[in-house]
């Protein structure tokens, strides 16, 4: 199982474009194996991850073998998260990662507070998780309470669609995705939105699973992948099919953006 993080600082102001035209262009998409219409796939995916909620971030532990925890900390790392920063988590509704930003800017304010003549921390900071799945924004408050966090002002939750958000042009300093954008019917439109959100200079991170390259490890891959992963949501949450196309549409999602 293969990480791939993408970085993107907006400076340059670049309008992003797929590569592959075959995605932008047609009136199918996949779903995990299956080919299905683009109207049903946002419905299916929403299933899915209904399913999967309660124990979305337990599986990712079994789907990763828990290096997803090492992966999101690299990401928020890659981010660079300052106090006063206005950040957008999509796909983020169990609040993993927007728990890990929030814990990066207190560790800054904790270290700012020592210095007397410290005047940085006046504005405050917002960290928007949305997710278009209101199941899994419920997971994310309720762990925010179990944290401590459920009247902290810096988490606003918010369910959205990453194809049409409804936040302003050149509004946040930051916008990650993680383990999201493979489950869109249009990564183009993500793009764009990422893209109009951001302001001059913010940056994009993206960090997405992909399939492994290395002859030897392929058929490992394979074989914990499409034998082991869709037993353990059965297991685990009492549902295989929804295990067996998050597998699948790793499998799918194309190697490079």
């Amino acid at each position: 199982m293969a990480l791939r993080l993408v970085t993107k600082n907006l400076s340059s102001r670049i309008s992003p474009k797929l590569c592959s035209a075959s995605l932008l262009h047609s009136h199918a998409t996949s779903f995990g194996f299956k080919e299905v219409r683009e109207e049903e796939k946002s419905q299916m995916v929403g299933k899915v991850f209904s399913n999967v909620a309660s124990n979305y971030d337990l599986m990712n532990d079994f789907m990763s073998g828990g290096l997803h925890r090492l992966w999101k900390d690299r990401l928020v790392s890659k981010l660079s998260p300052f106090p006063g920063m206005k950040h957008l988590d999509v796909a983020g509704g169990t609040g993993d990662v927007a728990f890990r930003i929030l814990e990066s800017v207190n560790s800054i304010k904790r270290r700012a507070l020592q210095d007397p003549l410290n005047d940085d921390l006046q504005e405050e900071t917002r960290i928007y998780v949305c997710d278009i799945n209101p199941n899994m924004l419920d997971v994310g408050k309720n762990r925010a309470l179990e944290k401590g966090l459920g009247e902290d002002k810096s988490l606003v939750w918010v369910q959205g669609d990453a194809e049409a958000l409804s936040f302003e042009d050149n509004s946040m300093d930051g916008y990650t995705i993680a383990f999201g954008i493979r489950n869109v019917t249009h990564i183009e439109k993500v793009l764009s939105e990422a893209y109009r959100v951001l302001k001059r200079g913010g940056r994009f991170l993206c960090l997405e699973l992909s399939h492994v390259d290395i002859p030897v490890f392929t058929e490992l891959y394979d074989f914990y992948s499409f034998s082991v992963i869709p037993r353990l949501g059965e297991i685990v949450a009492g549902d295989r099919e929804s295990y067996q196309y998050l597998v699948e549409s790793i499998r799918r999602f194309p190697p490079q953006l």
